[in-house]
């Protein structure tokens, strides 16, 4: 043969021979084409789902008309404490500047929720006092919040000796009645507004701790917790990768529940005088009323107005906690 034939000089690529252009091969093969998509991006897609369900749950607080009430009545009370010293300067409740202000006014134009003993302006004192018993009341809350948590879920994860011992320091706390605890701290440590917040937010953390750790067997029962397992995840990893993620909705409804609590708890410390009493707080402005006898003397608007301020406060937190417990839990949502 002294020609070469087509074939010959132009061979085809062979089965043993890579194809450069085998990817353009498989993409123009219409059996193929349409197979391989665009990647996904998957922070994109958690973003979104945070979103919808973001949107979802705010849809369903806005359903809730009394969370909606007390929603406005928190932001009011947060406003007029923020503001306060722009409101009402601070020389209000100088008593040496108050010396031709009736005292015990009567609520009127002149004096809208009266005056006190002193011939201060009892609106002033709410505003100031805000301060002091929304500080104290949200401070002890994540104080209590933190602890509750770090022992709810070292209670729920870990077993045997080191989660017995856990639990018996929990139903301790339990059975000890908070607020006499609450009273002896107080009474041992320096006063001040630190000390109130020490002295409550370690002694009201036993039933957060329990709650956490409801969830955190819970969710220990779950599939891919054991697969964490399996692939060498250890303590620190499975609690706060995994665990920590997963009570936290629990652990902030229980916040907002916890708050009201704690105004109140503050404002009974202080009505015992065990608080600051240089610092402005509504429990503060009870302790002076007793004081004067104003129940009995016929001064019911010293009693009455720094009563209906922690009244609608504990209130308004109630019922935004209540709805956010409501969220979490599809369950009170059918009922």
């Amino acid at each position: 043969m002294s020609a070469n034939t087509p074939a010959e000089a132009a061979p085809g690529p062979s089965s043993n021979e890579p194809n450069p252009r085998g990817s353009e091969t498989r993409g123009s093969d219409p059996r193929t084409s349409g197979r391989a998509g665009p990647a996904v991006d998957g922070a994109k897609l958690v973003r979104e789902r945070r979103m919808n369900n973001a949107k979802k749950n705010w849809a369903l607080f806005r359903s809730d008309v009394p969370a909606l009430i007390g929603a406005v009545v928190l932001l009011f009370f947060i406003v007029i404490a923020i503001a306060a010293p722009l409101i009402a300067p601070a020389s209000m409740l100088d008593v040496t500047k108050q010396l031709d202000v009736p005292r015990y006014a009567p609520p009127s134009l002149d004096h809208p929720l009266g005056t006190d003993d002193l011939g201060r302006e009892l609106w002033v004192r709410i505003l100031w006092g805000a301060r002091v018993s929304i500080l104290v009341g949200v401070a002890a809350t994540v104080m209590s919040m933190i602890i509750g948590t770090i022992m709810g879920l070292a209670a729920g994860h870990f077993t045997g000796l080191f989660g017995g011992i856990i639990m018996r320091i929990v139903d301790f706390f339990i059975v000890l009645p908070s607020l006499l605890l609450a009273i002896v701290l107080s009474s041992v440590l320096e006063r001040g507004v630190f000390t109130i917040v020490v002295a409550i937010g370690l002694t009201s953390w036993a039933s957060t701790a329990r709650i956490v750790r409801s969830q955190t067997l819970s969710v220990e029962s779950r599939l891919y917790i054991e697969r964490a397992r399996i692939l060498g995840a250890g303590h620190f990893h499975i609690l706060f990768r995994h665990l920590l993620p997963a009570v936290m909705p629990l652990v902030l409804a229980n916040t907002t529940l916890t708050v009201g609590g704690a105004i109140i708890a503050e404002s009974t410390l202080s009505f015992l005088g065990l608080g600051d009493t240089s610092k402005e707080s509504w429990g503060t402005i009870l302790k002076n009323s007793m004081d004067v006898s104003a129940a009995t003397s016929g001064y019911w608007w010293y009693v009455l107005t720094p009563g209906v301020a922690i009244l609608l406060v504990v209130l308004a937190f109630t019922m935004v906690g209540r709805a956010f417990e409501a969220i979490i839990n599809p369950a009170l949502r059918s009922r």
